[in-house]
């Protein structure tokens, strides 16, 4: 179990995660929607995650989320490098009624985002689409992991929201997959 804490002036956050879990969690960030996500990526990945943030959502839910998605990013690259024995990359394509969402990973160590996932501005609840993208920009870039996000179709906000976190979360799950076989995962030697 990884256990990671980021106080700021913006931000108390603490978590607990365990990469090879069973998909529980417990989450509390005081932002609802934003909580179902969480939840989604923790069941789908199969990662445990416990999550507490305090933060300063009176002024909005930015530095909460964003600072959420540094800290899992953190306990996700203290868990899984140096990456060996991994099949190391991994892809999903996930539905969620009219909406599909694809994700393409490389758990690589070098962080890249590309983030096609364009949503007319707005909210979902209380929720500002475009923390979205920041929460993914956060945790691809402090977990080192290369990650394509792509909206393949799809009309209602909560439906593409959910179908993008849930497929970072297989394909994820998918790198991750143990094969003894593969040794280190690079012609490099290291990742």
């Amino acid at each position: 179990m990884i256990e990671i804490k980021r106080e700021t002036k913006e931000t108390k956050i603490e978590v607990k995660l365990n990469l090879y879990g069973s998909g529980k969690y417990k989450i509390d960030t005081n932002i609802g929607f934003f909580n179902h996500m969480l939840e989604s990526f923790s069941k789908h990945s199969l990662i445990d995650l416990e999550i507490v943030c305090n933060g300063d959502i009176d002024i909005d839910f930015h530095h909460s989320v964003e600072d959420t998605a540094i800290v899992i990013g953190e306990a996700l690259k203290k868990a899984i490098y140096p990456a060996e024995e991994i099949e190391r990359f991994g892809n999903a394509s996930v539905v969620m009624d009219e909406s599909a969402v694809e994700c393409d990973l490389d758990i690589s160590n070098r962080p890249f985002l590309v983030y096609e996932v364009e949503l007319a501005g707005g909210k979902v609840g209380e929720f500002d689409i475009e923390l979205v993208e920041e929460f993914f920009r956060a945790i691809v870039f402090n977990a080192g992991l290369t990650t394509h996000l792509i909206l393949k179709r799809g009309k209602n906000r909560h439906h593409i929201i959910e179908a993008t976190f849930k497929a970072f979360a297989v394909a994820l799950r998918r790198a991750l997959t143990k094969n003894k076989r593969i040794k280190i995962p690079s012609t490099k030697g290291v990742i």
